[in-house]
């Protein structure tokens, strides 16, 4: 079922070829410019065109010394945006994350799962470690989710979910700022509250867990600036449970979750309130996508939709508008770039009320010993002589 009421629809011209011009695709032979509003996909934009090199944010960092040899600005270029890939589960986001990104000359950055938390630098998985955990401290991810919504430990799974987007969508500023290269992600921290929303309604989290969640959740979303652009790709319950068949996986099989009504609620809570939401902030875009589509004609719609920035009235944008002078393009460059663990440090929200997200302490002792001591994770990645590393403390300890 189609959302009619935030659905884009966009005309085309027949006959018509658009001039487009900017710093994406500057003037070429030509005496005059017109201004681009939109993101260009790659039919639209000049062969020659060369973003300048990357600033290297991953070895060096950036803070207000570096600021005075690089700027922000000047890397970006039309298509230094944040887009945001959307919808159900089986809707195929992956594949249309992946295609778009390739259009849009974008970095893809896949959702989020489970392995980003228990799968470790070295590639040692942290699940191996279950039989000697405590039972409120063994793994639980999506894989356990759809064989058991109802387990106590679905509250934390939950949580870490979102931890795990807003220090991706993080990473996505964070390369947006130092590179010019736009991102596409799917899903975001600013949908994750969905789910939240569904297994609620489906009993699978306490009303207590779900006032936690939103407590964390109002402490950290603000940090973070809107996506320029959501698409929302549209595929009916009863089509997704078609496709999750389709698709075999041992977990989905005969899953609580496919069979109730978990579909039902997270389609309301996505488009009764997230769509609603993130329209007045963000360009939005929403297809019908039961039997697929054509990413080259999203394409099409997506550079005649209007990207203009200048008004500043319109609540589009806001978040980036309110970036005006480079000195605060360089704070918030900084701000995602070197203080993310000063980011991650606003999701220690003092809430002891809820039995599900708080463990004994003699579990919690058992579970750091073992976490700390497994393969890999004594030191930082490059200090760990248990598995090759020659790092400074090593040489230390040697010696």
């Amino acid at each position: 079922m189609a959302l009619a009421c935030v659905k884009v629809t966009l005309g085309r011209v027949l006959g018509s070829k658009p001039l487009i011009c900017g710093r994406a695709t500057p003037n070429v032979g030509g005496l005059f410019q017109v201004q681009v509003c939109g993101i260009s996909g790659k039919a639209l934009r000049d062969k020659n065109y060369k973003r300048p090199a990357p600033w290297p944010y991953k070895e060096r960092g950036y803070n207000v010394f570096w600021s005075w040899i690089d700027k922000t600005r000047h890397r970006f270029d039309d298509n230094s945006k944040i887009v945001v890939v959307e919808g159900p589960p089986a809707a195929g986001k992956t594949a249309f994350a992946s295609a778009l990104a390739t259009d849009l000359d974008m970095l893809h950055l896949p959702e989020v799962t489970m392995d980003m938390h228990y799968i470790n630098p070295y590639g040692y998985d942290m699940r191996q470690l279950d039989p000697q955990m405590p039972d409120s401290l063994k793994s639980y991810d999506h894989r356990d989710f759809c064989r058991n919504p109802t387990h106590r430990n679905a509250a934390t799974f939950q949580m870490l979910m979102y931890r795990y987007r807003f220090s991706q969508y993080v990473d996505a500023l964070a390369h947006l700022m130092n590179t010019g290269q736009g991102v596409v992600l799917e899903r975001c921290a600013f949908s994750d509250f969905v789910f939240v929303e569904a297994m609620v309604q489906c009993g699978y989290l306490s009303k207590t867990a779900r006032s936690v969640y939103y407590d964390v959740r109002r402490n950290t979303i603000s940090e973070l600036l809107e996506p320029h652009l959501v698409i929302y790709l549209d595929v009916p319950p009863a089509a997704v449970r078609q496709k999750v068949e389709a698709r075999k996986l041992p977990h989905e099989k005969n899953s609580p979750v496919y069979k109730g009504d978990f579909l039902e609620h997270l389609e309301e809570a996505y488009k009764q309130r997230f769509l609603q939401e993130i329209s007045n902030h963000a360009q939005l875009l929403v297809y019908d996508w039961s039997e697929g589509g054509d990413v080259e004609v999203v394409v099409e719609d997506i550079e005649r939709v209007d990207m203009d920035q200048s008004d500043k009235h319109d609540p589009k944008f806001h978040d980036w508008k309110e970036l005006a002078a480079e000195w605060e393009w360089t704070e918030a460059r900084t701000l995602y770039t070197n203080q993310k663990d000063d980011l991650m440090c606003f999701f220690n929200v003092p809430r002891f009320d809820c039995p599900e997200l708080n463990v004994d302490p003699y579990d919690a002792k058992k579970y750091e010993e073992l976490w700390d001591n497994a393969p890999g994770m004594k030191y930082r990645k490059g200090f760990n002589q248990d598995m090759g590393d020659s790092g400074i403390l090593v040489k230390t300890k040697a010696v």
